[in-house]
């Protein structure tokens, strides 16, 4: 199995909640459309700091992370955040990596989206055992 990579819209959870209390306009929402390498051994989402920025999200935390060499770092973390992938969505924190790194969707997010990763087509899919809406499993 190679790279597995998912187009994904981020969208800031914080001017969803204005704007459903009249402060804010539909239009001024800040949101994106990225490509996040979908990463099962990842447990979060993780974006970079260009995607903070854009999205005027706050730093809400600290937090120690192991990066793939093994080296230990200090990063923020934000949120909310509201993700979509096809008909799933999900509201998740967000570890923030330096500068222009690549993002990355975690298992905590996939599986409250009731994802999976296709081994024979490379792609993410929304669970076939779930078509019309995600199922979260509480045992």
């Amino acid at each position: 199995m190679g790279l597995v990579y998912a187009d994904i819209k981020l969208i800031n959870s914080e001017d969803i909640a204005l704007n459903r209390r009249g402060y804010l306009k539909k239009e001024e929402i800040r949101q994106m459309q990225v490509t996040a390498m979908v990463d099962s051994g990842v447990i979060m989402l993780c974006i970079n700091q260009n995607v903070k920025n854009q999205l005027g999200l706050v730093a809400i935390d600290t937090q120690t992370a192991q990066l793939a060499d093994s080296t230990m770092v200090e990063l923020e973390m934000v949120g909310p955040i509201e993700l979509h992938f096809e008909n799933r969505s999900v509201r998740c924190d967000a570890l923030v990596l330096p500068g222009e790194s690549e993002i990355l969707l975690g298992a905590i997010p996939m599986e409250q989206m009731d994802v999976l990763i296709h081994p024979k087509s490379n792609r993410l899919i929304v669970n076939p055992e779930h078509p019309y809406q995600s199922v979260v499993k509480l045992k």
